[in-house]
């Protein structure tokens, strides 16, 4: 069952984003190794059952937006709700600063070449 395999690969990259950060849809889709898969993200969440323990409120849209608080769901409420309990600000449209809360995984490899070239200096 492939959607089964990819379905766990989203939530696994999902427990990686950390408390008081958020993540957006095509970034988890990357980390799981489906780019340019964000739809497939939303289809992995909303197929989460009542009550998981998975931190799904961290994901939003590349626009910084709660999408499922536009879309006028509970869900959406719930998402702010968490998002602020952990300390993200949203503000009144729905929008949270990706700059400021934004996270992405970054690979071992990735932060040892970034960390070479940091420390060669101009």
């Amino acid at each position: 069952m492939p959607e089964t395999s990819s379905y766990e690969r989203i939530y696994r990259a999902v427990r990686k984003v950390p408390r008081g950060k958020v993540t957006t849809y095509g970034a988890i889709a990357r980390m799981a190794g489906l780019p340019r898969q964000a739809r497939l993200v939303g289809y992995a969440l909303s197929a989460l059952p009542s009550g998981s323990s998975l931190p799904w409120h961290r994901v939003i849209n590349a626009q910084g937006r709660l999408s499922l608080e536009r879309a006028g769901r509970a869900s959406g409420v719930t998402q702010r709700l968490r998002l602020e309990g952990e300390g993200v600000k949203v503000d009144a449209a729905g929008r949270v600063s990706l700059a400021r809360f934004g996270w992405q995984l970054i690979s071992k490899s990735a932060s040892k070449s970034a960390s070479k070239s940091a420390s060669k200096g101009p």
